[in-house]
């Protein structure tokens, strides 16, 4: 049997021909249906675990510091005389402010932290604005949250109850009579700072007055001041909690934070 035999001009072509095959785009694949899902395992996150926490309710929740019991301020001290006991009133499960006596702060520091703490305007009401049942909660002894007989008591907004003072007024107003028990519940977290001093990101403050949101994750200008525009100055990362004495006769009771980690 005789090879085929094929010219110059046929070889050449089947060449090109199987060049251009070569650098031709694969042809396109209809898929026979839609994509499969991803499965489900690859979005569950098992570790770290959360810690247990016992919250019985009407009681601080078990890795709670109580800083005030109804009994003893044991975990205070006073401001003026540093070292020496608080010297507030402590009488039926609450802390009332002791006029002159200034103001009390923890003995231990705290940096970001849960805050639950519940107070009362005196049930006698004397004076009006900020001259009506005023004291103040202050983080690390310098941001103000502030404590206010707001109830029909006219003042700057950025002064009343709720407020962080002077500085951003609260979403709502859901304050109690004078007289009566009203709740903050609270998350401070605490600013940063560079090694050079230089601030690396702001306070930011989340607090509910009476189950009433009116602070929403609120980033603070830096530590309070009464006259003047505030500004940040480096400070240690744990400082006391500090309440006010601000001649008014506040009472406090159930006071406790928990500790919160850093994400």
């Amino acid at each position: 049997m005789k090879s085929p035999r094929f010219s110059a001009a046929v070889l050449c072509g089947l060449i090109v021909l199987a060049r251009l095959d070569a650098q031709a785009p694969a042809p396109a694949v209809t898929p026979a249906g839609p994509a499969p899902l991803p499965v489900p395992e690859l979005t569950e996150q098992w570790w770290p675990v959360p810690p247990v926490v016992q919250a019985p309710a009407g009681a601080p929740p078990s890795d709670a510091v109580v800083l005030f019991d109804g009994k003893s301020l044991d975990a205070w001290e006073s401001v003026k005389k540093p070292g020496t006991p608080a010297e507030w009133t402590v009488a039926d499960g609450a802390v009332t402010v002791k006029r002159e006596t200034g103001d009390i702060r923890t003995k231990a520091g705290f940096g970001d932290v849960q805050l639950h703490l519940e107070f009362r305007a005196p049930a006698e009401v004397k004076g009006r604005g900020q001259g009506r049942g005023n004291s103040g909660i202050f983080f690390m002894e310098r941001y103000e949250l502030q404590v206010l007989d707001s109830y029909q008591n006219k003042t700057y907004v950025n002064g009343q109850l709720g407020s962080v003072y002077k500085q951003h007024p609260p979403l709502a107003n859901p304050a109690r009579p004078p007289g009566e028990w009203q709740v903050y519940d609270a998350v401070f977290t605490a600013p940063r700072f560079n090694a050079d001093g230089s601030l690396q990101s702001p306070a930011r403050l989340t607090a509910f007055l009476n189950g009433v949101l009116v602070q929403n994750h609120t980033e603070l200008r830096g530590p309070t001041e009464y006259r003047g525009p505030p500004s940040y100055k480096a400070h240690p990362a744990r400082l006391p909690l500090r309440l006010q004495d601000h001649g008014d006769l506040v009472s406090f009771r159930n006071i406790w934070v928990r500790e919160l980690a850093s994400p």
